[in-house]
């Protein structure tokens, strides 16, 4: 792991902030319409072509769900934990933050280094489970941190992603061929996806000043994803290599999918419920700017502790 070189994933993302940045401080772009494009077109259609084109059986859809029930469970307690300590609307960011990571633009990338083929599949699927928490049990929560319960399910129920989900099982059980040039149409919108994903957090940036820094938020960001959720998948594999013994790929693939920095979908639905983007976005940078000393002192440790399970 320490010849794992992570600098060129970090300063690509940190280029599309820059250029965020830049759009938004002069060329005065509101980056609101892109967080809803976002939402509503690029997220969807990228989730319907990453889960029919990766071909789900029930064992792979064992792993989506596993993810989403871990991501839940971590939002739900940081949601009851964090009414102590903050406001209705930095509550709900941060409770939607702690079921979520940079599993694609981060952690995919890094995966494609670390795993073989089939690893790299399992880790897709994982990635999904993280895809799915975020537009349903973690938009709900955001969503109640500005909304009514009837608001927010009313919200929840106009998400696309949840219908291009089960667009996606339904055409995968059917065994439906999706025309090529659809394929590499579709296709496009997960570059899309990264790239304005990315941007928004430096749009945000361009319209806010470190004023809006909130340390106590940002420890507490920091916290739930570069301790709690380590600990967690750590635990996880540990517990599934004692007893079902998980295949050396899939461990890595869960310890990969806990240590990624926090999502940029923070401020993207951050923005679309205008729940404090700002503060979502100084928190998203800096663990961005954190992950790649982490990552591979966090791997380098535990890995070899784990393959010995």
């Amino acid at each position: 792991m320490a010849d794992v070189d992570l600098s060129q994933s970090l300063w690509m993302l940190l280029f599309f902030v820059a250029l965020g940045w830049v759009a938004s401080r002069h060329l005065k772009v509101d980056p609101r319409p892109i967080a809803t494009l976002l939402v509503y077109i690029i997220s969807p259609l990228t989730f319907f072509n990453g889960l029919t084109q990766g071909h789900p059986t029930p064992d792979k859809l064992v792993l989506t769900g596993s993810v989403v029930l871990l991501a839940a469970l971590l939002c739900l307690a940081v949601n009851a934990l964090a009414a102590r300590f903050f406001g209705d609307q930095e509550r709900a960011l941060l409770a939607f933050s702690a079921g979520t990571g940079n599993t694609g633009y981060f952690g995919f990338p890094i995966a494609l280094v670390l795993l073989p083929p089939e690893g790299v599949t399992l880790y897709l699927f994982c990635m999904l489970g993280v895809s799915l928490y975020e537009f349903t049990v973690g938009f709900y929560v955001s969503a109640r941190g500005r909304f009514s319960v009837k608001e927010s399910l009313v919200r929840l129920a106009k998400l696309p992603l949840i219908y291009a989900f089960l667009a996606g099982m339904l055409v995968s059980a059917l065994g439906l061929h999706i025309p090529d040039v659809a394929v590499d149409g579709l296709d496009y919108f997960k570059y899309c996806f990264t790239v304005l994903g990315m941007m928004i957090i430096g749009m945000t940036l361009g319209r806010v000043t470190w004023r809006a820094f909130d340390g106590r938020f940002v420890a507490a960001c920091v916290l739930v994803r570069f301790l709690v959720w380590p600990l967690a998948t750590l635990l996880m594999v540990v517990g599934l290599r004692a007893s079902v013994g998980i295949s050396d790929s899939l461990a890595l693939a869960f310890l990969l999918i806990g240590a990624v920095p926090m999502a940029a979908n923070v401020v993207v639905i951050a923005m679309e419920l205008d729940i404090r983007p700002e503060k979502g976005a100084i928190a998203v940078l800096i663990t961005t700017l954190a992950a790649p000393v982490l990552i591979p002192l966090y791997l380098g440790v535990v890995l070899p502790w784990v393959l010995s399970f």
